[in-house]
């Protein structure tokens, strides 16, 4: 066997003893392409939840477990991997700007080897949010670790310089469990990204060359929601499960007027929606009735991240039951008038329509 057989082969072997960390780190950096979106989003009501089926085999469940502070819990799986969610949102208001903290746990297992991988990203900064137009960035590190193996992924987000210079790029590495560099990553998360076998000094290993992981797909062009296609299919009733819980975000009239394009409808169904919030927190106390999430369950972890400690909660079981009982763990059919269904994640006798 000539001695670049035994180099590819090698190089081949570094590449699929990481894909794991590789290729969820550059699932984890895919998301941020949204951040080019600056509208401010609809505050979560307590209760209220999201659904999705339909979409590769992957079903989706995400409920607000929190008001004060802000939390909401997510599980979604399909036959390949289960991925949890725990997030708590920490802010810094700074004048024109403010700083966000990405408290919480995600935790993602690849079913067929039984790895489990944790992610910490990077916070994130909203510039210009009373002079100036609105930016995102997010300098700082993200870290995706194989708690299996101790292999992780450390990623560096360049800060924005002047005149949007380092804007979008992010360098780092894939580490072993020694912390040795084995493969290079770099590129910019509006764009793509890229992986490179490497030394331990961090540099190109000879006769490798860059390979694309992930690129950014085709977008709408001329959106008036700057919408991607995958964001237009999660936010449309073609995800929904047969009987969709009354509590499901697309259901939210100030979000259907606004979709419609009546802001002045979106503006009153929002602060309506609130007060009813304010009104259901007010009979809860006075019952002495905590309020329970319906699909989650807070557990006695706590755990670190650093930007402070998490109360950690537990998809139930009571979802699965629920969805097995009535039947509707299927995609909704054509015939199914599901947008009809009257928003309503109050559980102290409340309506949308009172």
């Amino acid at each position: 066997m000539q001695v670049s057989e035994v180099s590819a082969g090698w190089i081949l072997s570094i590449y699929l003893f990481y894909l794991s960390v590789l290729v969820a780190a550059s699932w984890a950096i895919s998301v941020y392409y949204a951040y080019q979106r600056t509208w401010k989003p609809f505050n979560p009501i307590l209760g209220e939840t999201y659904e999705m089926v339909n979409h590769g085999g992957v079903s989706f469940l995400a409920e607000q477990v929190s008001h004060h502070p802000p939390m909401s819990a997510g599980h979604a799986e399909n036959e390949h991997f289960t991925y949890d969610v725990t997030s708590k949102l920490k802010t810094k208001f700074l004048g024109n700007s403010v700083d966000v903290y990405p408290v919480g746990r995600t935790r993602v297992v690849l079913k067929r080897d039984g790895v489990m991988l944790d992610l910490v990203p990077p916070p994130t900064k909203v510039n210009n949010l009373i002079f100036g137009r609105t930016w995102v960035d997010s300098p700082g590190e993200m870290v995706m670790t194989n708690l299996t193996t101790g292999d992780k992924a450390v990623l560096y987000f360049q800060p924005c310089g002047w005149f949007g210079a380092g804007r979008y790029e992010i360098d780092g590495y894939v580490y072993n469990a020694a912390e040795e560099p084995k493969v290079l990553m770099t590129g910019k998360w509006n764009e793509s990204m890229s992986y490179q076998p490497c030394d331990l000094e961090g540099e190109p290993l000879p006769g490798t060359e860059l390979k694309e992981v992930f690129r950014v797909a085709d977008v709408p062009k001329d959106d008036k929601y700057q919408y991607t296609y995958f964001a237009h299919k999660i936010n449309s009733f073609s995800t929904v499960p047969r009987k969709l819980l009354a509590s499901d975000s697309r259901l939210r009239p100030d979000r259907y007027a606004l979709e419609k394009g009546d802001l002045s409808k979106a503006g009153f169904e929002k602060s309506r929606l609130e007060e009813m919030q304010r009104a259901e927190k007010r009979t809860r106390e006075a019952d002495g009735q905590p309020f329970k999430p319906r699909w989650f369950d807070l557990t006695d972890e706590v755990v670190p991240t650093p930007w402070g400690d998490l109360e950690v909660y537990r998809y139930s079981s009571r979802y699965s039951q629920h969805r097995a009982v009535d039947g509707s763990q299927d995609a909704a059919s054509e015939n199914e008038d599901v947008e009809t269904t009257e928003f309503n994640p109050w559980q102290f006798g409340l309506s949308s329509s009172d």
